[in-house]
This record gives C-alpha cells, sequence and structure tokens, in this order.
C-alpha cells in the first residue's frame, strides 16, 4: 500500500464510504494519514455530582432516578432523566434521541460524559456519551481518543478504523527532514510522529508528534515562500502606473481626512507601482483602520493609466458590498471609471456579459470572489490584482491571480494582526505595510469580561439594543462531541433564545456545514435589518460589514484565542453608533480571566496579538481554538510562534547549504499541508 493508492483499498470502504470521504478531500492513503483530528477526548475519572463545573466536559457515575421523559415536541424532542449518586442529583438531556425512553430504566447504574451547562433551574449535562453498563467507561479511562471533523454519514469510529487500517499498511520510514536538522531541534522521527498525532498514549506522546509535524509544515512552507520571493523579486514592472491628479482630487474631495498611516501605505503603493520591478505588498491593518479607502486609491490609479484592476472578495456579500460603495463612491466624485462585479451566484448568462465586458475592457475596476481567478475569466489589461482578507486566500491563489495577467501588481490586505516578528516570515513573499491608527471619528468599542451569571442581564441588554432599532451578533463554539455537528449548537441556542426574548425579535442561525448560497442569503438579511440578532459560529469572523450592529456576545470566549475574539469584535464598532462586546467565560480559572481581561483593557489588534503571543503555552492546546491565521492543517501562528521560528532558522540553513534536500524537495512535489 502506498500513499497515493485510492482508499477504496482499505477493508469497509465501498463506493458509498468514499463518496463520504471524498466530501472531507481524503481520496488517497496519504491524505487519508494526513487528515489530523481537530481534537481529544481526554477520558478521566468520575467526579462526584456535587463537584460538577459549569462550561466543562465531565464524567459522573450514578443511578438512574424516575422516569425518561420525552418532551412532546416533534422538532426538537428533548430526552431527560434524573442520575443521582451520593453527593447530588443532575439533570441529564438529550436531543433527537426519543429511542432512550426504551433503553434506560429506573435504577439502573449509569456513567455517562457530557458538557455540563447551566439553565434556569440549575446545572443540566447536555447530549452525553453514554456508557451502560459502567464497566464500559473503564476501557477508556486515561486515554486520549482522537477527534476527528466529519461530514453527515460518517462517524468518528469509522474514521478511526480507516486511519488504523492505512497506518498499520504504509511504509512510514522515510523521513524528510534532514537527520542534523532533527537531532538540533530534538524532533521525533516521522513513523512516531504520525502514530503519535492520531493515537497518542498520553499527552506528551501528543505534544512530541504535534511539535515534529507542525515544524515539518511551516519549513516547507516557508521554503516555497522564499522560491515565490526570489521568483518575485526578478519580474519586471510591465505596467508602470504614473501619479495621477484625480487620486490627489479624490483624496482632498473626501468628507474625512486620511491618517497619517494611510497617507504613508499609499505612498508606498505608489511608490511601488511606478518602480522597475511589479509591487508584491502586503498591507496589514486592524479591524476598522481604513484599508478598503488606500485599495480604492490603487485601483483608481490603476484605472486613469488605462488598465484594469480587480479585488477579490472572501465572501460574495462583502463582495456585493464593495462594489455598491465603490460605485457609489466614483459616482459621488465623478471617477469617470466603470466598476463590474464578478460572483459565483450570477446566472450563467450574467457571468457571460461579465466575461465579455472584462475582456473587452468595458470594465476598469472589478471585484468578485474566486469566480475572479477561474478559468473563463480573461482580462484586456490586468495590472492591479487585489486579495481581501489573505489568509482566507493563501499563496497559490494570489499566484493564479497574478497568472490572469501579464505579471500584474500584487496588492495583499489582512486584518489579522500579528507581531512583526511573526509577519515577515508568514508573508515573506511580500513587503509589509502596517496602518496602525485609526479614524479619528471612530468610536471606541466598550467591552466587559463575565461569567455565565451575567446572561439575563445580557439577553435583557439585546432586548434593549433591538428595540432602538440595532443588531446584534451572538458567537457560539463548536461543540466539542465527536458525534455532534456544529449545526446543533447554534439551532438548539437560536431555539433556545427565540423562547428567552421572545418572538418580537427575528432571531436566525449561521455555521460553516451551510451551503455558500444559504449562508449569503442569512447575511443579505442581516444586512437588510431583516434579522436582529444572528446566532453563528465563527464564520462571520469575515465576510460580513453591518454598520446597523452594535453588540457582539461570545459564548464560552474562554475557548478562543485573543486574536481571534478580537477579529470577531471588529464585526461591531463600523457604525455611527456606540458599540459593545460581551465575552461570557463559562471558566472560573484565574488564568482566563486575566487572558481575557487583555481584551477588557484595549482594542489595538496588535497589543493583544503580542499578548496572545506571550500567554499561549503548549497546555492551551487542549482547550483554546486555534488562530485562523493562515490555513495550516495542524500548525497555528500564535500556538507555535517558536516552532515557527525554528523553522525559519532551518530553512535558511537548508536553502544556503543543502541543495541536494532543495533538490529533492521539488522532485518529490509533495502536496503541502497548508491550503496555499
Amino acid at each position: 500500500m502506498k500513499e497515493n493508492t485510492r482508499i477504496n483499498a482499505l477493508k469497509g470502504i465501498g463506493e458509498k464510504m468514499e463518496q463520504l470521504f471524498s466530501k472531507l478531500g481524503i481520496y488517497t492513503i496519504g491524505d487519508l494519514i494526513r487528515y489530523y483530528p481537530r481534537g481529544y477526548d481526554i477520558y478521566e475519572e468520575p467526579v462526584p455530582i456535587s463537584e460538577l463545573e459549569e462550561g466543562k466536559t465531565q464524567t459522573v457515575t450514578g443511578t438512574i432516578y424516575g422516569k425518561v421523559q420525552v418532551s412532546p415536541n416533534r422538532k426538537m424532542q428533548v430526552t431527560s432523566v434524573q442520575v443521582r449518586d451520593f453527593s447530588g442529583v443532575i439533570r441529564v438531556i438529550w436531543f433527537r434521541m426519543p429511542f432512550l425512553r426504551s433503553t434506560l430504566s429506573a435504577g439502573g447504574v449509569i456513567t455517562l460524559r457530557g458538557q455540563v451547562i447551566r439553565k434556569k433551574n440549575g446545572l443540566v449535562m447536555e447530549h452525553p456519551e453514554i456508557f451502560y453498563p459502567s464497566a464500559k467507561y473503564e476501557e477508556k479511562l486515561h486515554t486520549l481518543q482522537p477527534v476527528y471533523p466529519l461530514t453527515a454519514g460518517l462517524s468518528n469510529n469509522m474514521v478511526m478504523k480507516a486511519v488504523r487500517q492505512a497506518l498499520d499498511g504504509l511504509d512510514l520510514s522515510r523521513e524528510i527532514l534532514p537527520e542534523e536538522i532533527r537531532h538540533r531541534y530534538h524532533l521525533a522521527e516521522y513513523n512516531y510522529a504520525v502514530r503519535g498525532i492520531h493515537f497518542p498514549e498520553d499527552k506528551e506522546v501528543f505534544y512530541r508528534a504535534r511539535e515534529r509535524l507542525v515544524f515539518e509544515e511551516f519549513l516547507e512552507f516557508i521554503v516555497s515562500l522564499r522560491k515565490l520571493k526570489d521568483e518575485n523579486e526578478k519580474k519586471e514592472n510591465h505596467f508602470v502606473i504614473e501619479h495621477k491628479a484625480e487620486t490627489e482630487r479624490f483624496i482632498s474631495s473626501l468628507p474625512y481626512r486620511l491618517t497619517d498611516a494611510q497617507k504613508k501605505v499609499w505612498k508606498e503603493i505608489e511608490l511601488d507601482m511606478g518602480s522597475r520591478y511589479a509591487m508584491s505588498r502586503l498591507i496589514q491593518g486592524d479591524v476598522g483602520s481604513g484599508k478598503t479607502i488606500v485599495a480604492v486609491l490603487a485601483l483608481i490609479s490603476v484605472g486613469m493609466n488605462g488598465y484594469q484592476g480587480a479585488m477579490m472578495a472572501p465572501t460574495e456579500v462583502l463582495a456585493r458590498q464593495h462594489f455598491e460603495s465603490i460605485t457609489k463612491l466614483f459616482d459621488t466624485y465623478q471617477i469617470p471609471l466603470k466598476v463590474g462585479l464578478l460572483t459565483g451566484s450570477m446566472t450563467a448568462k450574467e457571468k457571460k456579459e461579465a466575461y465579455a465586458r472584462i475582456e473587452a475592457g468595458e470594465v476598469q475596476v472589478i471585484i468578485g470572489t474566486h469566480a475572479l481567478i477561474q478559468e473563463k475569466v480573461h482580462y484586456k489589461n490586468l495590472a492591479l490584482a487585489i486579495t481581501d482578507e489573505q489568509h482566507r486566500f493563501g499563496v497559490r491563489q494570489r499566484e493564479t491571480f497574478f497568472e490572469k495577467g501579464s505579471m500584474p501588481h500584487i496588492l495583499v490586505m489582512s486584518a489579522t494582526p500579528i507581531p512583526r516578528t511573526l509577519a515577515i516570515i508568514i508573508y515573506g513573499d511580500l513587503d509589509i505595510s502596517v496602518i496602525d491608527q485609526l479614524p479619528a471619528n471612530r468610536l471606541p468599542i466598550k467591552n466587559c469580561v463575565v461569567d455565565t451569571s451575567y446572561r439575563e442581564t445580557a439577553y435583557r441588554f439585546i432586548k434593549k439594543q433591538t428595540a432602538e432599532g440595532r443588531q446584534c451578533y451572538i458567537i457560539c463554539p463548536m461543540v466539542e462531541e465527536s458525534e455532534h455537528l456544529e449545526a446543533e449548537n447554534v439551532i438548539d441556542y437560536t431555539s433556545m433564545l427565540q423562547e428567552e426574548i421572545g418572538d418580537d425579535i427575528v432571531i436566525d442561525y449561521l455555521h460553516g456545514k451551510m451551503k455558500q448560497a444559504e449562508k449569503d442569503r442569512i447575511m443579505e438579511r442581516f444586512s437588510r435589518n431583516e434579522i436582529q440578532v444572528l446566532v453563528s459560529t465563527t464564520v462571520i469572523e469575515v465576510g460580513i460589514d453591518v454598520p446597523n450592529a452594535t453588540v457582539m456576545m461570545v459564548e464560552n470566549a474562554e475557548r478562543f484565542g485573543l486574536a481571534q475574539l478580537h477579529q470577531l469584535r471588529g464585526r461591531v464598532g463600523r457604525g455611527k453608533y456606540q458599540s459593545y462586546c460581551i465575552f461570557m467565560s463559562g471558566s472560573k480559572s484565574k488564568e482566563t480571566k486575566e487572558r481575557l481581561e487583555i481584551l477588557n483593557k484595549t482594542n489595538d489588534g496588535f497589543k493583544i496579538a503580542s499578548e496572545d503571543l506571550k500567554l499561549r503555552g503548549p497546555g492551551d492546546l487542549f482547550g483554546i481554538r486555534q488562530s485562523g491565521i493562515m490555513d495550516f492543517k495542524l500548525g497555528d501562528v500564535f500556538q507555535d510562534a517558536k516552532i515557527l521560528q525554528m523553522a525559519n532558522e532551518a530553512a535558511d540553513q537548508l536553502i544556503k547549504t543543502d541543495h541536494e534536500w532543495m533538490q529533492k524537495m521539488e522532485k518529490e512535489e509533495r502536496t503541502s499541508s497548508v491550503i496555499l
């Protein structure tokens, strides 16, 4: 069996199962062994019911007390039972599992493992895993069980079985890292690492396995970036953009003054586009710092020089918002350029018309989504390619954009604040500009970090804000249990919230399992204030701009990294109204409170990023969501900052001295672990 063998070579994987795996991007044995767990269930000793803590996943052993009850509501059937031990009683509930009424009986001893939450009448264990008889739990005690991202029809157990088979059937002796590098940085062998990441015997094995694989992932990424930078530095400027009076007139006509940081970055862009070599520049700026207007200046400048400029946004909603706002700006300030839109949801006829206008040069500024880099799109003279929210696209898509024209200038924008030491490494092929000032008219967001006892007060505040015509976001984290979909979390929360707040307020939900068209429909309705409260996972982190939204409430804030919480907070405070962010934590630990207090004290993303970097430790890997910066399979820029710097040092050495290793890397053409 080899890495390029199709997964149907494994026992038990027929045509139907193969199709399910393909939905997860798994086609070969190699894909499967690089499909890493998203977390681990750590099976610890049961605790007395009286010692259960809100917000934690814990285990209890007790006796079923009284009848098993099933609610009559067919849409959301809730099965509930009371379980007691020597220390107390806990109510346990399951969603959509009415059959439990016939399998659980009064007086039976049962072990349950699930998340403990607070409801009106006290603590409740929600949707726990059942061990009946209780002795079955001992088999899993003290183990780390991998939890894989799933798709409907595919269980965690199915993925585990397939991975075990693949690991047993493969020759894992291959070693891509030179021995000297492995010894210098005390890294595990590949064989140990790939087994240890899927089925770690304990936390120590997991840490060693993960460190090795993250190092390799970062090293390959950095080496490919260095090669890209070398190539880009030699690319001649085919589109020398001359200074045009229209850009200065546009700046002076704006109803606000550009900040000094915006002016500085605009000058850097102008110099790049008029120089000998093609521009490859990143604009890094905090949420609301005014990156978009600088990008618009670049588009005007290119258009007035007789060329085309295109800007790619991460979502259709954001692309349409950019299209409408830029069209309005050009009309208001009499900029004689035509703006076009191209997105995936347009009809075949609309796309055909858009393609024709782009190819004929009838539109000088083109706004869109990934549709801008499809094969059917032919630009007349693309001189500038802009990508918004860099980490959502990555290097390979940026290069595809670059190849669409005759070596156009590349401008990349990111609202994710990263300390400069790390930014220089992960954006190694780009020159970096930073907008580190916020416009003077921005009202600072008011923050509060609270525990769950504040929830009723928070709901009253949300009702007050919506009564004043404002809108709110509520963020739920992904559920941890392996058999649950993230969808259940937001759907259940939305039902509960509607009961709490009442039918006068329109509440809807958004999650990553939805089809893109459905996500866009919900976001459009929210942007038109047809939905007042949007319950969502972090899918709204980028891609929606609603100036009327004034409240961001994050449930279980302790599960997220500070940088990601700051990104989420950036969805509010975008309009003229005072905005608020409520970070609700289910953890009572002192460390968690101190960490979240950083967000309470500052709205400066760069300060927060630096603090996040200092506070992260290996133990956080079991509790805090990854930052979401660059789509690495395992690595996290903040979590693994030290490994990133080690990989950067190793890349320096290998590029300078180990030409044989570099040639081997090129020959193997191994699929990078990063969505480049």
